[in-house]
């Protein structure tokens, strides 16, 4: 019985969350340490069976609703695929990226999803890291409404990208750190909606449109700055520039009391800088460290309340 396995990273947002929705450039890197994976198996039951555990789904392709992601997964892929039916199958997912976290757990899900899909049918081309990206926004837009697409972009790609949101096709520059740089992943523990998260944005966006245009201009210049310390190896200004980042987070109103306090902690025990990753109010932030200080700064996030604590590295 034919049976195929792929795997996806997570991601985290390194600078220009939010802004990078209204134009403005950010950077993300993988999370490899933390993966989704997707199975496909040949089966003797009719139709295609889905099995998410982790979520508590065990459904089919024709009984899911429409709306539904894993759903869309197959459905996009084979359009893609120009498959007129689908063989016997099951489809079973697994993932130790926490959801709504801003790990990037729903694109990575659909981006081991289509890995496997491509490979079980040998069609290498819709594994490739831009049919990958393209495949896997599509269905971003049910998990966030209006994704920025940076997501299934760092993800598909399995490096650090520099991304901006443009037309008729978004900005998409990998790049490699001139340094390691040793980055704590912090969990708070709260689960938050991203969609629910960019919704509001938009709408203090809609009502007060110069004063967040202002902010957003802000965070694209970080990041400029960001990318330019990155690639100096320059660790001391970028750390600078994630705390800075940070406050101008603050403003957007997407940080929160258990993230503040997370950032502080790790300042106060040595860390370069630190911010929140991803949509906010809740999920994760990050700190930047040495390896002097990262037992340290482990040690003071975990006493400030951290559920997760995860070191990991950007290779040069």
């Amino acid at each position: 019985m034919a049976i195929v396995t792929a795997t996806a990273c997570g991601k985290i947002i390194l600078f220009g969350e939010h802004a990078v929705v209204y134009g403005r450039p950010a950077i993300a890197a993988p999370l490899t340490l933390l993966r989704a994976q997707a199975v496909v198996q040949a089966s003797t039951v009719a139709g295609v069976c889905l099995l998410a555990p982790d979520l508590g789904v065990h459904t089919t392709l024709d009984a899911a609703d429409a709306d539904d992601p894993l759903a869309a997964v197959l459905r996009h892929f084979a359009q893609a695929a120009k498959l007129a039916q689908w063989p016997d199958l099951t489809v079973t997912v697994h993932s130790d990226i926490p959801v709504a976290s801003g790990l990037g757990s729903g694109a990575a899900i659909t981006t081991a999803m289509l890995r496997a899909l491509a490979a079980y049918f040998a069609l290498p081309h819709l594994a490739n890291p831009p049919q990958l990206s393209a495949l896997t926004y599509e269905v971003e837009k049910l998990y966030h409404g209006t994704p920025s697409g940076i997501d299934n972009t760092v993800i598909a790609y399995e490096q650090p990208v520099y991304f901006m949101r443009q037309q008729p096709q978004n900005q998409i520059e990998p790049f490699r750190p001139a340094v390691p740089i040793d980055l704590l992943v912090a969990d708070t523990g709260i689960r938050s909606s991203t969609k629910v998260v960019v919704e509001d944005v938009r709408r203090r966006w809609q009502a007060d449109p110069i004063r967040f245009e202002q902010i957003f201009t802000a965070c694209g210049d970080i990041v400029a700055a960001a990318r330019q310390a990155i690639e100096q190896g320059n660790l001391a200004e970028l750390g600078q520039l994630m705390t800075y980042n940070h406050e101008w987070l603050q403003e957007m109103s997407v940080s929160g009391p258990e993230l503040d306090v997370l950032v502080q902690a790790a300042l106060e025990a040595g860390a370069l800088g630190a911010k929140l990753s991803g949509a906010g109010r809740g999920g994760n932030m990050i700190a930047l460290v040495t390896r002097e200080t990262a037992v340290a700064v482990q040690m003071a996030l975990q006493q400030a309340g951290a559920h997760r604590v995860l070191l990991t590295r950007i290779e040069p």
